[in-house]
């Protein structure tokens, strides 16, 4: 099930992509990248609709996904 970023209050969107960027750990790129500039460039995806918001009502969870992604697994016709 797509949930639209908008249907969120601010806070929980904000937790959900902070949440979402730190779930791996550590970052192993060439430079370190501030976890806001993450935030700000994931909620960038979300308003381009690049990426979506996945609710998985069987196990409770929520992920974001890339469109290309949600639509392969046939969710974007919800």
């Amino acid at each position: 099930m797509i949930i639209p970023y908008q249907h969120l209050p601010v806070s929980t969107l904000q937790a959900l992509l902070e949440e979402f960027i730190t779930r791996e750990g550590t970052d192993y790129g060439e430079s370190e990248i501030e976890l806001g500039t993450k935030v700000t460039q994931l909620r960038d995806q979300l308003k381009r609709q690049e990426v979506v918001i996945v609710f998985d009502p069987a196990m409770e969870t929520t992920t974001l996904v890339a469109k290309r992604e949600a639509e392969a697994m046939g969710l974007m016709d919800e």
